[in-house]
């Protein structure tokens, strides 16, 4: 049977989860930054009693034109770093470096990581090397940016990215103006101070030497991830009128990590809220989906809403949380964001989807908050997208869920269902739906239009959703036509093929949409009845 690969239906040794917002922010807040905060107290003399104030000796010193820093060095295996937490294509460009006779370090977001106990994004490089000696040390190696160039160097399926400390050098910026070396400073310490100067927020401006197993630190970023915030190296307000796309940023390592943003960092970044609209498309989709595919889509969204930035970004799914009486500290959940915390359950920043997928789940999602649908119906719909439209089966199996919905989500109303042709013809109507929603968040009149009766709300046409993903999304719900399409192979099994999903291959994102509808609408926890073989 086709719909066998489905475990959520019909294995009952399937486990569903749905974290709560708060306890995936509580997991990462009391065990990462309690490991960090222990380790701080373990290696004393690193900060000084005018370091414990909110304000970081780092930004005294800027706002203040004076450079008084005092290098700060950790024992990398003290923090808890070791080689084997390095991507083996990392290691290669590093080891390759080194052999050459460069100095080279783990620099960004991917220290700040590995510290937490957190599986890095991707991996970033520094090194002495001019970029055209790294192009001539690798063979797949190539130069990329004009305005910061970088070189991209290919190790098998994937990529490396590796800057050099003379390039990042010339990059003009605000913090340039205090980047004068101070006194007994060697040439080493001040190129790196002068590169991590240069970072967007101080949890980033840390840099690893892989080899001598020293983490350097000198603008106070142990002492934020100690304090779990995320703050600008230079002031905030100057940091994002420097570059806008910093505010996004913001956002999205604060989602990620269950990090607060200091005073300042918040209150610029909603003064400057409406700046991210110079940003190209392209960067408004690659951020988002940063946002949206790796597993922290949900603390996403509620950052997003509570900062002012949702309707400026995605202004229908804001006019979706005025009407439901959101409010911007609102720790409830609702059906958007149980859906996205579902598929969180199921991604991670080393196993992301595609953005065709939580595309469709705005999309869909869309469909249902403009014209609710009763529970049967959506879970005969889910089941239709996932065995490639076989209506007759996915009915089948969605009137043997014996699991109580959940009643509290309006976009679920129960109707008189008696009949397999009726119940057919409403899935059906939610299919045109879902593909008239889609048409609508393309429609940048119709998306300005989103937040029309709200007049205090920022004014915001962006559509994000290019041409090639609204194929891809209309792929996905395309097969929901009553017969299954020809050529449709079943999925076997029901473990999730990670690199098929980061891809976008079909069956692979139909399946795991199916899963995620299925667990927001019949979720585990309202059934304790023993579960029988189709009791989902």
């Amino acid at each position: 049977m086709a719909i066998s690969g489905l475990g959520f239906c019909c294995r009952s040794h399937f486990l569903f989860r749905s974290p709560p917002y708060m306890y995936c922010i509580r997991k990462v807040r009391k065990c990462s930054v309690m490991a960090v905060e222990t380790t701080l107290s373990e290696q004393e003399g690193f900060f000084n009693d005018d370091d414990a104030d909110s304000e970081l000796t780092s930004h005294k010193t800027v706002n203040a034109g004076v450079v008084a820093l005092k290098w700060k060095k950790w024992n990398a295996k003290e923090l808890g770093i070791t080689s084997s937490m390095i991507s083996q294509p990392t290691k290669v460009v590093l080891k390759e470096l080194k052999r050459k006779g460069y100095e080279v370090y783990l620099v960004g977001g991917c220290v700040r990581d590995l510290i937490l106990k957190q599986i890095p994004k991707d991996f970033d490089i520094i090194t002495s090397a001019e970029l055209r000696q790294v192009v001539k040390t690798f063979s797949r190696c190539e130069i990329v940016g004009r305005r910061f160039p970088i070189c991209h160097v290919h190790v098998d399926d994937t990529f490396i990215e590796v800057s050099s400390f003379s390039t990042s050098g010339r990059k003009k910026s605000s913090s340039s103006d205090f980047l004068r070396k101070p006194r007994g400073c060697s040439e080493q310490d001040y190129l790196i101070w002068r590169n991590c100067m240069k970072r967007d927020f101080t949890i980033n401006g840390l840099m690893l030497d892989p080899y001598a197993n020293v983490v350097y630190d000198y603008i106070g970023g142990m002492e934020d991830l100690k304090k779990a915030k995320v703050r600008t190296v230079i002031p905030a307000y100057t940091s994002f009128q420097e570059d806008c796309a910093r505010i996004l940023r913001a956002i999205r390592i604060a989602a990620r990590l269950g990090f607060r943003l200091t005073k300042e960092t918040a209150f610029s970044l909603k003064d400057l809220s409406c700046s991210i609209l110079r940003l190209d498309k392209t960067r408004h989709l690659m951020e988002m989906n940063y946002m949206l595919a790796y597993g922290s889509a949900e603390a996403s969204l509620r950052l997003l809403w509570k900062v002012g930035l949702l309707e400026i970004l995605l202004p229908v799914q804001a006019a979706y949380f005025v009407s439901q009486g959101f409010r911007r500290r609102d720790k409830r959940l609702n059906m958007l964001l149980s859906l996205f915390a579902n598929l969180d359950a199921f991604l991670a920043p080393n196993r992301p989807c595609h953005q065709s997928l939580w595309i469709a789940m705005l999309v869909f999602h869309k469909a249902l908050a403009d014209n609710p649908k009763d529970p049967l119906v959506v879970a005969t719909f889910a089941l239709a997208v996932h065995n490639g439209g076989n209506l007759p089966e996915a009915i089948d199996i969605a009137r043997s869920i014996t699991r109580p919905h959940d009643s509290n989500f309006s976009e679920l109303d129960t109707q008189d269902l008696d009949s397999d042709e009726k119940l057919k013809m409403e899935v059906m109507d939610l299919a045109s739906l879902v593909k008239v929603a889609l048409r609508q968040m393309t429609d940048e009149s119709f998306v300005s239009q989103a937040m029309a009766q709200y007049p205090q709300a920022p004014y915001s046409d962006l559509v994000i959703i290019p041409l090639a993903c609204y194929t891809r999304v209309l792929r996905i719900f395309d097969c929901v036509k009553g017969s299954q399409r020809k050529g449709f192979t079943p999925r076997r099994g029901n473990k999730i093929d990670y690199e098929y999903l980061a891809m976008g291959k079909l069956e692979e994102v139909q399946y795991v949409f199916a899963r995620v509808v299925f667990d927001t609408i019949y979720p585990a926890y309202l059934d304790q009845r023993p579960k029988t073989r189709y009791a989902a």
